[in-house]
C-alpha cells in the first residue's frame, strides 16, 4: 500500500482505538507508524537516519534547496520523501528517519537488516548537545501525543535531569549511537556524517552527502543551498512561514521565545554553557563511560581541544 494511504488508515485506526487502555493505544500507533516506516523504507532510494535534534531539518533545508536550484522547484516546497519526486522522476526518493518505529512493527529491536541494501547517510551528533537540544523541544514544540508514545517525561523537569533521564535523554541518544555504531558493517552502502563537521566545512560535507545520493551539482549549486540554509535565513524562514505547506517541521511555536524555534543556537559544543562544573563532570563521565567511540566522541580528546592542550 501506498505509504501516504498507510498513514490515512493509522489516523483513523488510532481515532478509532479511543476505548484501549492507554499502553495498548500506544503500542498500536507506534506499531502502525513503523508500517509507514517500513513502506517509505521500501520505496526509497536513499535514507537519511539521525536521531532527533542531529542537524536534520538544517540537511533537509539544504538538500531542498539544491534540488529547487538544480530542478527549477517552488521555493516554498521542502523535501518530504517522494514529493520531489513526483513532481521530476530524477530527484531520488529520500527517506528521512530518526529509525524510532521501525522495530515496532519489524520486531527487530537491535538489528539494522532492513537498511542494509539501502543507501544510508548516518548523521550524528555529540550526544550532550543532542540531549540539551531535544529538552528544548520537548518544552517547547513537542505534542502530547508524541511524548506519550515516546516516552517522554509528562510532568516538567529540569534541564539536567532530562538529560540525565534513561527514556528521555543522554542515556537514550546513546543507546541510539551504539546501536548503529554496532551495526554499520551490515550496511553496504554507508556514508557517517558528523553535525560538528558540517558546521566547520559546510560545502564540502553537503557536496559528499550529494554525491553520495547520486546526483551531478555544480559548486555554484551547492555554495547557493549553503547560503539560504544559514541558522540567520532558516529563522527567518520560520517566523515567515516558507514552508507552511510541511506542516510545524519548520515553524517556530512561539515568535517570541528563541527557545522554541525548530533553528535554535546550532552551536557545536554549546551544552557546556547550559550545567555547572559538576553536572558537567557527571555529563562527561556518562558519555565516557557508555558511548561506543566510532564516531569520534571521546571525552578526554575533546576537553583538551577545549582548553588549547
Amino acid at each position: 500500500m501506498n505509504p501516504m494511504w498507510l498513514t490515512v488508515a493509522r489516523h483513523v485506526v488510532t481515532k478509532s482505538a479511543f476505548f484501549l487502555p492507554k499502553p495498548m493505544q500506544t503500542h498500536l500507533e507506534r506499531k502502525l507508524r513503523g508500517r509507514e516506516d517500513y513502506a517509505r523504507l521500501r520505496d526509497a532510494d536513499c535514507v537519511i537516519v539521525s536521531f532527533g535534534k542531529s542537524g536534520r531539518t538544517w540537511l533537509r533545508v539544504m538538500l531542498s534547496r539544491f534540488f529547487q536550484i538544480r530542478f527549477n522547484l517552488p521555493q516554498s516546497m521542502l523535501l518530504v520523501f517522494d514529493n520531489f519526486h513526483r513532481r521530476n522522476p530524477d530527484i531520488p526518493r529520500i527517506f528521512f528517519t530518526h529509525d524510532n518505529y521501525l522495530k515496532d512493527f519489524t520486531g527487530q529491536a537491535d538489528s539494522k537488516s532492513a537498511y542494509e541494501d539501502k543507501k544510508v547517510v548516518l548523521l550524528v551528533r555529540d550526544p550532550a548537545d543532542v540531549a540539551v537540544s531535544q529538552y528544548y523541544q520537548w518544552q517547547f514544540r513537542m505534542t502530547p501525543r508524541k511524548k506519550r508514545i515516546n516516552n517522554y517525561p509528562i510532568e516538567q523537569i529540569s534541564l539536567f535531569d532530562f538529560v540525565m533521564s534513561p527514556t528521555s535523554g543522554l542515556p537514550k541518544v546513546i543507546d541510539f549511537m551504539n546501536g548503529w555504531a554496532r551495526d554499520a558493517g551490515r550496511i553496504k552502502d554507508l556514508l557517517v556524517v558528523r553535525y560538528e563537521d558540517m558546521r566547520s566545512n559546510t560545502e564540502d560535507t553537503l557536496r559528499r552527502i550529494i554525491d553520495f545520493i547520486g546526483v551531478p551539482a555544480t559548486t555554484e549549486q551547492v555554495k547557493q543551498a549553503v547560503a539560504y540554509a544559514s541558522v540567520e535565513n532558516m529563522r527567518a524562514l520560520e517566523q515567515k512561514r516558507v514552508f507552511w505547506l510541511s506542516g510545524t517541521r519548520m515553524k517556530a511555536a512561539d515568535s517570541n521565545n528563541p527557545n522554541s524555534f525548530k533553528v535554535r543556537k546550532a552551536k557545536v559544543g554549546g551544552y557546556r554553557d547550559e550545567f555547572t562544573p559538576a553536572q558537567l563532570r557527571e555529563i562527561d563521565a556518562l558519555v565516557e563511560k557508555q558511548l561506543i567511540p566510532t564516531f569520534g566522541y571521546v571525552r578526554n580528546d575533546m576537553d583538551a581541544a577545549a582548553t588549547g592542550t
